[in-house]
């Protein structure tokens, strides 16, 4: 099988430089430099980039105006660099992306930039800055890390269409790129699964555990694999250990909570929702579903008193009162 050509996903044509030009003043200090890029790509109304969950380089983003979180990063980066702002890409753990491919799960992360800004610090830009926080574990990555996580992510997109030959091709160029991405062996592992090859699959999920023993996505489909082939202690090790760590994790537990409050299974909610704020103190939204999990409980002084909390840990204004509106129509109506 041919290996794939080698992708810059950085490179820039003329009309993306010609725009850089028109916006970006390159003999102003970094700070004015960072602003005029950050108004123009993201502002500016004649530019506008929308979500659409696609990988893209760079160069097919400009154009497009389209794309992932991922892609959104390879153009700031791409732009900030050809106008002398140094930036670097971040891994950040945000509650993690699975997505499922018949039986089993393939993983994508959350990828950023952040500018040094000298003696004031450092400037995180991010495409879905309304789902960021500042607490989430996070980590400065490398070029190649970064373009091994656009490799993985067109695999996953080709798996999904069902074409598994591209994504095979995809797969091995994310590890020939950075070979201890531990995300790129369970989706390695997912393809092989789905096409019936099971010890390979079971050799990338045991790789991907190696580099990482808390790959969640890793021990869930390894579990599911054990399962289909009878090793019950095997899966029963594996599945006990992917619901430990999940359920240690405030974000999965807030996942379930999620799922109990449109079930109208309050009481679950709230059980889940306690433990989500005790070990992740400063998440406005587990405080505000807690909050409304108690306002459907006919408990208002407790409603009222995570919906507050909410409030005060809103990151934004509009955030601010959202909640507080939400709050008073709710406890008038009450």
């Amino acid at each position: 099988m041919p290996e794939l050509n080698d992708v810059d996903v950085l490179a820039l044509d003329q009309n993306a430089l010609s725009f850089l030009d028109e916006h970006v003043n390159r003999d102003q200090g970094r700070a004015q430099k960072l602003y005029e890029l950050i108004y123009a790509i993201i502002t500016e109304g004649s530019f506008r980039l929308e979500y659409d969950g696609i990988t893209r380089t760079a160069q097919e983003t400009f154009e497009s105006r389209l794309g992932n979180c991922l892609a959104f990063t390879n153009l700031f980066v791409a732009m900030a660099r050809e106008v002398g702002i140094e930036v670097t890409y971040q891994e950040v753990a945000v509650p993690p992306i699975w997505s499922q491919v018949g039986d089993t799960f393939v993983l994508s992360q959350h990828v950023n930039a952040v500018i040094d800004m000298g003696t004031i610090g450092s400037k995180v830009v991010d495409f879905n800055i309304e789902d960021y926080r500042s607490d989430y574990d996070r980590e400065l990555i490398s070029d190649e890390r970064a373009l091994a996580h656009y490799y993985s992510n067109i695999g996953i997109e080709h798996l999904q269409k069902g074409n598994s030959l591209g994504a095979l091709r995809y797969f091995r160029k994310a590890i020939a790129t950075d070979d201890a991405f531990a995300a790129v062996w369970n989706n390695l592992g997912a393809l092989y699964s789905q096409a019936g090859h099971f010890d390979y699959a079971e050799s990338a999920y045991l790789q991907a555990l190696r580099i990482n023993p808390q790959e969640l996505a890793a021990m869930s489909n390894l579990g599911q694999l054990y399962e289909y082939r009878g090793q019950e202690a095997l899966a029963a090790w594996y599945n006990s250990q992917s619901d430990r760590h999940r359920m240690h994790n405030p974000y999965y537990r807030y996942h379930l909570a999620r799922k109990a409050f449109i079930a109208g299974d309050y009481e679950t909610a709230i059980r889940h929702l306690k433990y989500s704020v005790r070990k992740q103190k400063n998440e406005d939204t587990f405080y505000a579903l807690l909050g409304m999990s108690y306002l459907h409980e006919g408990k208002e002084a407790s409603a009222r008193r995570w919906l507050e909390k909410a409030e005060q840990l809103a990151k934004d204004d509009d955030l601010k009162r959202g909640y507080h509106d939400k709050l008073e129509r709710l406890l008038d109506a009450g």
